[in-house]
């Protein structure tokens, strides 16, 4: 029987008894989750250093996936990481992880690479004995609807979004412990999830998913220097413009964000969540152009 996990977030999802069992791919072969291990040298586990992309499965089709292969791989150029494998081959791996699972709908897939296993624990990639490491993960993951309906609770952190000669958040990093301190800074103020302003006080995003705020009809979302390269993002920015909507790629003020009429968040997983709150100011409940854009992203995915 699937039960939702406890606690709010944007990755909110029911658990699958059917998950306890999953194989996994690593490094060419698949093995059960419990087996599924790296190696403590490994560059990933030793310092971050890789990349990944999380994708969703609807009806036997990986959402969106030339559009996260394009950022696997530019992200992988970015930091001299080669991956080892062609466009095609990790297309067949991430069907065969699905296929050997038996999953057909309703998964959410995970690809990391990593620089590979080093001959020391430390950052210079120089040590790297071999070639990369390829982990695949895919699991049942349905949205909870419920936690979904009815929204999150953001807490403004103290903790900004980085610019891109410090750490450039559009790189699908494994890196991300600034981020998580941020979420935890806002677990401990008793919200749900953290939004994260840039360097120059303006709103960034959240600190795993991309925030969008609605005034007057009108969307707006962060210029897009100081944020997750989200394909999300871009999705529902595309679908609110051909549906009518002025969508807006520009700096805005956390004062902007505390008065708007409607918030919600975007990811991978559940699409488009609504935000209920922030620093405990509440926005209306009629969420008029949320719901209308959260109609329009799930026809998206099943007719795309």
């Amino acid at each position: 029987m699937n039960t939702a996990l406890s606690g709010q977030s944007s990755q909110a999802y029911l658990q699958d008894a059917r998950n306890d069992d999953v194989l996994v791919y690593v490094n060419g072969e698949f093995v059960h989750r419990d087996q599924a291990v790296v190696s403590v040298f490994d560059a990933g586990y030793v310092c971050g250093d890789g990349v990944w992309e999380g994708l969703r499965l609807v009806d036997g089709r990986l959402v969106a996936l030339d559009a996260h292969l394009d950022r696997l791989f530019a992200g992988a150029a970015a930091i001299q990481l080669d991956i080892g494998h062609s466009r095609q081959a990790l297309i067949d791996i991430l069907y065969q992880t699905l296929k050997v699972n038996g999953m057909e709908d309703g998964a959410h897939i995970r690809l990391m690479v990593t620089r590979g296993k080093k001959r020391t624990p430390n950052q210079d990639p120089r040590f790297i004995l071999g070639g990369s490491t390829l982990v695949c993960v895919a699991e049942y993951k349905v949205v909870d609807r419920e936690a979904k309906k009815r929204g999150l609770a953001l807490f403004t952190s103290t903790y900004r979004t980085s610019g891109p000669d410090v750490f450039d958040l559009r790189l699908n990093s494994h890196s991300r412990l600034n981020l998580i301190q941020a979420l935890l800074q806002a677990l401990q103020a008793g919200a749900d999830e953290a939004l994260m302003l840039d360097p120059h006080g303006f709103v960034a995003s959240c600190n795993s998913t991309n925030f969008f705020i609605v005034r007057r009809g009108e969307l707006w979302t962060s210029s897009g220097l100081y944020c997750f390269n989200g394909i999300t993002r871009q999705t529902i920015i595309t679908l609110a413009r051909q549906q009518g909507l002025i969508a807006h790629e520009k700096p805005f003020t956390l004062a902007e964000a505390l008065t708007a009429d409607e918030a919600f968040v975007t990811g991978t997983l559940a699409g488009i969540t609504p935000v209920r709150q922030l620093d405990g100011r509440p926005f209306p409940a009629a969420r008029p152009v949320t719901e209308r854009l959260n109609r329009e992203y799930e026809r998206y995915l099943r007719n795309a």
